[in-house]
């Protein structure tokens, strides 16, 4: 591709995976997102709780300078304690829901434009009462963010059988939640993941084509899923071209083709697509980061 890849997509990082020591809320927040404030390679940046009230104050000025589109990964916030937003407890359910409001508030005392979070875990003999649940969480959720603004509420696709287990899922499922959300919600989409696609046992044109109309947010990675003895087996998001994963040049290649053939890749408003990448052992944050980059820049002139 001949033309800026600039054009058709803001490409932000992950804060919290590229600097993992502040996925719980606490930890060098400030020092860390400065790196990527300073870097103009990026246009966008997710982030995700901020305990200290202080720091989430510093750290809304800094992107509040940067000019970076800020979001908001819902995601940690569950994982780190174990919630699961369609659990079929009311009492479990209501705590991963009143977790997330909590999380849509602070979205938008910092400015993100997006929030995003992932379904549950499910037992396959009550799946769809699962599922029923988290329809109606999400609803529950697109209503609080919608009340508060313009802020859209995303659902990232995860893996159903290998490490997230979550209940969304399989393309099919995903198109039918997001049919059945969109309906009552303008304000709700999906975000995509490289990395997801093969956890998921789908080829991109499978993992795409069936929710391209809902799709408002992607993410670039990289899985391990030959063997459960490997190291950053399962949805680690490791470095691109890590020993023994799935995704380097040529699946970016493929994935970027997809998502510009379907017009998610647009010049007249330009999707987040974020790298969602992890160091792993000893690895060096900033080296990984580099790495996505070359990574993306290779990608783009091959396409």
């Amino acid at each position: 591709m001949n033309e800026s890849m600039y054009k058709y997509m803001k490409v932000g990082l992950i804060h919290f995976m590229a600097y993992p020591n502040t996925m719980k809320g606490d930890g060098p927040i400030e020092e860390t997102i400065r790196k990527i404030a300073v870097d103009d390679y990026f246009q966008a940046i997710e982030v995700t709780w901020i305990k200290d009230a202080e720091v989430r104050k510093k750290v809304k000025a800094m992107l509040d300078t940067s000019h970076m589109t800020v979001a908001y990964g819902g995601q940690p916030t569950l994982l780190t304690q174990g919630m699961n937003i369609n659990h079929l407890d009311p009492v479990e359910r209501k705590k991963a829901f009143d977790q997330l409001k909590a999380d849509i508030d602070e979205a938008y005392e910092i400015g993100a434009k997006g929030f995003a979070f992932l379904s549950g875990k499910y037992e396959e003999a009550k799946k769809e009462e699962a599922y029923q649940a988290l329809v109606a969480s999400t609803k529950e959720l697109c209503a609080y963010a919608k009340k508060k603004g313009s802020m859209m509420v995303v659902l990232e696709v995860f893996d159903y059988d290998i490490d997230k287990k979550s209940i969304i899922g399989p393309a099919a499922l995903a198109k039918r939640f997001a049919e059945e959300i969109r309906k009552e919600y303008d304000n709700f989409g999906l975000m995509v993941d490289l990395s997801h696609i093969p956890l998921l046992h789908e080829t991109v044109e499978e993992s795409l084509l069936p929710v391209k109309d809902y799709i408002i947010h992607a993410h670039l990675g990289n899985a391990v899923m030959k063997s459960p003895d490997l190291p950053a087996y399962g949805d680690a998001h490791p470095r691109f071209g890590f020993p023994n994963s799935e995704n380097d040049v040529e699946e970016t290649v493929k994935f970027l083709k997809v998502l510009l053939d379907i017009g998610f890749l647009n010049t007249k408003n330009p999707p987040v697509v974020s790298f969602e990448v992890k160091p792993v052992g000893d690895e060096d944050s900033d080296i990984v980061v580099a790495n996505a980059k070359r990574v993306l820049n290779e990608a783009w002139a091959r396409l």
